[in-house]
């Protein structure tokens, strides 16, 4: 990821404010958020159970207008957003619980706080060029852009702390246990998921490499990714400088590890060179690599070593609505970046 501090300081570059503008409007945002990766128990291509909140402050007009355009049909915005990403196997949709969900004896959860650094190209869809805004109240819009984000993926793979004597324990009957499946049932109590995503997923080392195959040097990733926001809406002038807006987006990131989920499980040889001498560390990372212990049988097996499909990208969508504001800035000097 060396290129993303080069991105980043782009980013910020065009993102600045630039002091020849004669207005600046500033949006705050509210929305939820949609996950697309790996992880998932409904047939549909939106996994409902994947709903979060999600956030944004967005700043736009604030290129030069040297020509002092009423409106303008292409223009740009800088966004700072903050967007809840997550999933977990074990939880019932669609009335469906325990062993009926599809990827049950998987098991597997996370949850992402992503935050965002963005720079979007967009095209206002007004009726009339010479007439206000504020007097055609309704129009449309239309972005893309790029933008650098950073997120941590955590899971809730403890009841308490992160000790492996208290892993969660995944039985047949769907119902998790404070105890392994071959103790009588009388004796292993039924427990809930506590909630707490204790155990940060990018710390470990989950996954090993198919295509490189067994024996390779398994690697931490990246908590940096690139993405490529692009979105539609429509926008409603209240007064002069208050808006109201209804918007739905799409973020495609180029990397499949946004929920640590995306190759095939790591075999238990690769995991004990990983954390070599260090017995106590090994189970832990078995167990957080395979939290039922379906998962794999600690070799490469064509039915229990896939744990995820390295050729789709992960993605996000959100809806929300924003309420904005247009700030009047005296004219200032000339900038090089206008339209």
């Amino acid at each position: 990821m060396t290129r993303n501090p080069t991105l980043l300081g782009l980013l910020l570059a065009v993102s600045v404010p630039i002091s020849a503008q004669r207005n600046v409007e500033v949006g705050v945002s509210q929305g939820i958020t949609n996950y697309y990766g790996d992880l998932g128990n409904e047939e549909g291509a939106v996994q409902w159970g994947s709903t979060r909140p999600d956030m944004a402050i967005t700043v736009r007009d604030f290129l030069n207008n040297k020509k002092r355009y009423v409106t303008r049909a292409i223009t740009t915005e800088a966004r700072f957003s903050w967007n809840r990403v997550g999933y977990n196997e074990a939880d019932p949709v669609g009335g469906m619980s325990g062993i009926d969900l599809r990827n049950y004896r998987r098991g597997l959860n996370f949850r992402t706080d992503l935050y965002g650094l963005s720079t979007h190209l967009v095209l206002n869809a007004y009726r009339e060029p010479y007439k206000p805004l504020f007097k055609q109240r309704f129009f449309a819009f239309f972005y893309l852009g790029v933008g650098v984000y950073y997120g941590r993926p955590k899971a809730d793979l403890f009841n308490g702390a992160q000790d492996i004597a208290n892993r969660y324990h995944y039985w047949e009957d769907g119902t998790i246990r404070n105890a392994p499946r071959d103790t009588p049932e009388d004796q292993a109590q039924i427990i809930q998921q506590d909630g707490t995503y204790e155990t940060d997923l990018y710390s470990w080392v989950t996954e090993g490499n198919s295509a490189a195959g067994e024996g390779t040097t398994l690697e931490r990733t990246s908590p940096w990714h690139i993405g490529v926001p692009m979105g539609m809406g429509m926008r409603y002038m209240i007064t002069r400088k208050i808006s109201l807006g209804l918007e739905f987006s799409y973020i495609s990131f180029f990397t499949d590890k946004l929920d640590d989920v995306s190759d095939r499980y790591a075999t238990w040889n690769e995991i004990d060179q990983t954390y070599p001498g260090d017995p106590s560390r090994q189970e832990l990372a078995r167990y957080i690599s395979d939290p039922t212990g379906w998962g794999t049988i600690g070799t490469i097996d064509p039915k229990t070593s896939p744990r995820g499909n390295p050729q789709l990208p992960d993605g996000i969508s959100y809806f929300s609505v924003e309420v904005s504001y247009k700030f009047k800035r005296k004219p200032g000097r000339r900038s090089f970046v206008s339209l």
